[in-house]
């Protein structure tokens, strides 16, 4: 047998052999597309600039994106049931303008804390019950709930409200240090928002019912789970979330403003889409959206690295998006071919 004889069946093993893992873990491979991204976009900085992979930076990737991480993991649950939540930015303005309202008006923290994530709660509840009571689209009614927060946050104030309360502030303030590596309480925040939300979408009864309503409702049905109750509590999930952004953002920002998170849905979708989550429901992980979350503030601190204009964040976020939406198709459609 001559040596092309030899390598042709080692080729065509070797084809099988990642054919076969592509089709067993198809879900994981736009997660690990992700990563592949943001390990290639963190080498590729450090080789062009020289100082990038400091200490420093990395803590402050964190950092500067809790926020958009907390808000990461409640999308993610609504998405894997394939419905959308345009709502988000809007309720993290409004709780964040509504706790710095009450902050200054003297309530304690203790109390301000749980009004802040009630309302958006509510905000996700109305959502939820459109959605599954009413079969209004998810699109049109968390539209409806971008209004409705955005509206309440001006009733509150039309301008920003500072936040002098040291509770509050404490939480960005602080810095928890190992070495010049840094963590702040707003980061923690954000890490547990994740483990927790990673936690019940894989080792709970309701996470294997969000899965399962993502991959065909009626199914679900058939199967005897409780389609409505988890569907109306995705979006309690996303605007409990909210309102912790909201908490985070503020004592990031150190006050509360009516217009913050004006374009952040399409920011959080964005990540989230990045990290693995289809949008036609099912499949997705909340670590994959943190991984999304990072591969974003990696795309903007090279642009501030760079001195460019951060437009260039969203142009170069929405070629990843576009990316990874036919990524998304394709394995869709291998899944379909091969049931």
């Amino acid at each position: 047998m001559t040596a092309v004889e030899t390598a042709q069946p080692e080729r065509r093993t070797l084809t099988g052999a990642l054919g076969t893992f592509t089709s067993r873990h198809a879900a994981v491979l736009p997660t690990i597309a992700a990563v592949a991204i943001l390990i290639v976009l963190l080498v590729g900085a450090q080789m062009y600039f020289g100082n990038f992979l400091t200490a420093r930076n990395m803590s402050a990737l964190l950092l500067d994106n809790a926020y958009l991480m907390v808000l990461a993991v409640g999308m993610t649950f609504v998405i894997v049931t394939a419905g959308i939540d345009l709502s988000v930015g809007s309720v993290m303005a409004f709780t964040g303008i509504f706790g710095a309202s009450l902050l200054a008006s003297g309530v304690p923290l203790v109390i301000a804390l749980p009004a802040m994530l009630v309302s958006g709660a509510a905000i996700g509840l109305l959502i939820g019950v459109l959605v599954q009571y009413f079969n209004v689209q998810p699109f049109i009614a968390s539209l409806a709930g971008l209004f409705l927060g955005r509206g309440l946050a001006f009733v509150v104030s039309l301008s920003s409200i500072r936040v002098e309360d040291p509770a509050l502030l404490w939480l960005q303030s602080t810095r928890f240090r190992l070495g010049d590596w840094y963590i702040t309480p707003t980061g923690i925040i954000a890490i547990v928002a994740v483990v927790i939300g990673a936690l019940v979408m894989h080792f709970t009864r309701f996470g294997r019912t969000v899965y399962a309503v993502g991959g065909s409702a009626q199914s679900a049905r058939l199967m005897g789970l409780n389609v409505a109750r988890t569907t109306v509590m995705v979006y309690v999930i996303s605007g409990l979330c909210g309102g912790l952004a909201g908490l985070v953002l503020t004592a990031y920002s150190g006050a509360g403003y009516p217009r913050n998170g004006i374009g952040t849905e399409l920011d959080v979708i964005a990540v989230v889409v990045i990290g693995g989550t289809l949008l036609t429901g099912g499949r997705g992980y909340v670590l994959g959206s943190m991984i999304g979350v990072f591969v974003y503030g990696t795309i903007k601190t090279i642009i501030s690295f760079m001195g460019a204009e951060q437009s260039w964040t969203h142009i170069i976020v929405g070629g990843l998006l576009l990316l990874f939406i036919v990524v998304q198709r394709a394995i869709v459609a291998r899944s379909e071919r091969g049931s």
